[in-house]
């Protein structure tokens, strides 16, 4: 599933080798303030580079659109694969700003759904449930804003904790359109070489437009110590999982981004990041956020108690 546009969450002082997101478009004038904003985080190690310099800095900018996150803030789709059966993962969501799609989420409560944090940079973020053509007035669709976004407390705007919460204004309404899915428990584990599924409304190909209907297929999990040996710094096995790109089948890319990851139907990983511009470069995995390391940090946010202001 890939994007019309990347929008690279990469900071010149703290240069991430940003593999790439696959859901939210960031325009290049938004894309320079987030790197003047991120000039004074010295305390994060860079990904790939020391602290950049000025006699380097240009240096630092190019190498900085080499890798993106699969995110792609405005459409997203999934490369080759498969249109989905309509309606047939009930607990996907839609993240749109302007009426235009930008992120895959996961509903996980009535009142909350799951996605990337580097999804977010808008505060009118509106969360489209029970869609299937999302560039229709489909019946079957529920459009709710968002009342508060909790962001992974350390997450820095690079690859890390690439977790997010919304909490909606109103609860959605459950039926055969919109359902919910349960997270991994904290001691649960996903083994190497099991084929998963991945779904996303991203480009379907590198040059190609992003998909009006919801599309799937499946990726295989890889083994932890091969993804590291490619993203290095980029990639923490602790928290971040990986697949390996099939050309055959497809898999996500610009646009996919907050996505879930399915195995054994039952959600595993959140769309995070791959190559930039190359998603459907077989030598390279493509990343998901662990989603049972999380799982503590969830429960909490959610507690029945917290009230929407």
């Amino acid at each position: 599933m890939q994007q019309k546009e990347q929008h690279s969450s990469m900071k010149c002082e703290n240069v991430v080798s940003i593999p790439v997101r696959a859901g939210v478009f960031l325009h290049l004038h938004t894309l320079v303030l987030r790197v003047l904003q991120l000039r004074w985080l010295s305390r994060i190690k860079p990904v790939g580079f020391h602290i950049c310099m000025t006699m380097i800095q240009i240096s630092c900018i190019v190498y900085m659109f080499l890798l993106v996150s699969i995110t792609g803030a405005v459409e997203s789709n999934i490369v080759a694969g498969r249109v989905a059966k309509p309606h047939s993962r009930p607990y996907m969501a839609s993240l749109q700003f302007n009426g235009t799609h930008s992120c895959g989420g996961i509903l996980i409560r009535e009142d909350f759904v799951l996605t990337a944090a580097h999804c977010k940079y808008s505060e009118e973020m509106m969360v489209v449930l029970g869609g299937h053509n999302i560039t229709a007035k489909e019946k079957t669709q529920q459009r709710i804003e968002v009342a508060r976004y909790h962001l992974h407390p350390k997450f820095t705007g690079q690859y890390e904790y690439d977790i997010m919460l919304l909490q909606l204004k109103k609860k959605a309404k459950l039926n055969k359109y919109v359902k919910t899915i349960g997270i991994p428990n904290k001691n649960g584990k996903t083994p190497a070489n099991i084929n998963c599924a991945v779904a996303g409304w991203g480009r379907t190909g590198e040059k190609m437009p992003s998909s009006d209907v919801l599309r799937e297929t499946t990726e295989k999990i890889q083994f932890s110590f091969e993804c590291k040996k490619i993203f290095e710094k980029n990639f923490n096995s602790e928290h971040m999982m990986c697949t390996k790109f099939n050309k055959k089948k497809g898999g996500v890319c610009q646009g996919d981004s907050g996505g879930p990851l399915i195995c054994n139907n039952k959600v595993e990983g959140i769309t995070a990041y791959t190559k930039k511009d190359d998603c459907s470069n077989p030598h390279y995995p493509h990343v998901f956020t662990k989603l049972n390391y999380f799982s503590s940090w969830i429960k909490k946010i959610m507690k029945p108690s917290m009230n929407v202001a």
